[in-house]
């Protein structure tokens, strides 16, 4: 059975950082230079009070409220965080209370980030092919920058918080299509939180200054990002190529190519290196900015709005990072 997406909507906390405001803090970033070479103007940041649930929940409201979904249509709810609530319950099982989903629904968290999204929809994909579910609430929410100390200014540059809902179901707009999914494990200490499960509790630890004059110790947000970035721009290529393949689909068949809006730098990149016209290759977070595995809805919600969605039409959707963990796939609209 095909499964397609149905609907989308998001939400952003209400406090923002601006670059005025990262300059002011960091005289050596200049407002342009922040906008010109990461593409971000402003982050949302989740207040202190305000955690990745609350902020899923928000964007399921929404979805809600704007799509006319009732929530006693879901029978399953997927939820990807980095930032959950507690080891255990999972948040997943709070969330389906908090949002008066029935209780035979399934619903379970996983963990990933910049590439949650596709992988969700991966997930919610299967659930539909073995007649598991019909109508699956995905939910992307992360609040990173409670993990990012205040003199990382690396960081603090790239990164906001954000939710996005988005319904899969046996019919909607778009068909999902063929997946392609990777993993590397042997880059995971390239992006990591390395304190604060099992294996590293939290306990204080010194700060570490880094080549770069960024600040942070083992509880805080931990990115290489030369590493990153080399690990993307050999993943990344490979992965749309093999997509595409997959897909039945010529590159030039493609309208729209969204990926996780990283940073713009590197999309700029990845654009180039795949020798993909500017006006198919869809970079929209200049109000956003980095949210993680939220990145890619929002991104869809917005091109929604602005991009040719005629009969037949396919967008590539992929996405990539911390892990390593990689994953695309090509939708089509009815």
């Amino acid at each position: 059975m095909p499964a397609f997406i149905k609907a989308i909507s998001y939400y952003l906390p209400q406090k923002e950082l601006s670059n005025q405001e990262l300059s002011a803090l960091f005289p050596e970033w200049g407002v342009e230079k922040i906008a010109s070479k990461i593409g971000i103007e402003t982050r949302h940041i989740a207040a202190d009070d305000e955690f990745a649930s609350d902020m899923a929940i928000a964007a399921a409201n929404n979805l809600f409220a704007e799509h006319g979904i009732k929530p006693g249509e879901i029978d399953f709810v997927l939820y990807c965080t980095q930032s959950p609530d507690y080891f255990l319950p999972t948040t997943a099982c709070i969330l389906q209370d908090k949002l008066n989903i029935p209780v035979n629904a399934g619903a379970l968290d996983f963990n990933l980030g910049c590439s949650g999204y596709t992988y969700g929809l991966a997930l919610a994909k299967g659930l539909i092919a073995a007649g598991i579910a019909g109508n699956i609430l995905l939910l992307t929410s992360e609040t990173y920058t409670k993990f990012i100390h205040p003199s990382d200014k690396s960081n603090r540059t790239i990164f906001g918080d954000g939710a996005a809902a988005t319904l899969i179901s046996t019919n909607g707009y778009a068909e999902i299509g063929e997946f392609v999914l990777g993993t590397n494990g042997a880059g995971a200490n390239n992006l990591m939180v390395k304190q604060g499960a099992i294996r590293h509790p939290a306990k204080n630890t010194g700060l570490v200054n880094d080549e770069f004059g960024n600040v942070s110790s083992d509880a805080n947000l931990h990115m290489d990002g030369p590493a990153i970035f080399s690990f993307t721009s050999e993943a990344v290529p490979p992965l749309v190529e093999e997509t595409l393949i997959k897909n039945r689909v010529e590159k030039t068949g493609i309208s729209q190519y969204i990926f996780h809006q990283a940073n713009q730098y590197m999309l700029t990149h990845l654009r180039k290196k795949l020798d993909i016209a500017p006006e198919n290759f869809y970079i929209n977070m200049r109000q956003f900015a980095n949210t993680v595995s939220s990145t890619i809805p929002i991104a869809l919600a917005e091109a929604l709005k602005e991009k040719d969605t005629a009969p037949g039409t396919k967008w590539l959707l992929a996405g990539f990072g911390v892990g390593y963990s990689w994953c695309a796939t090509v939708i089509t609209f009815n």
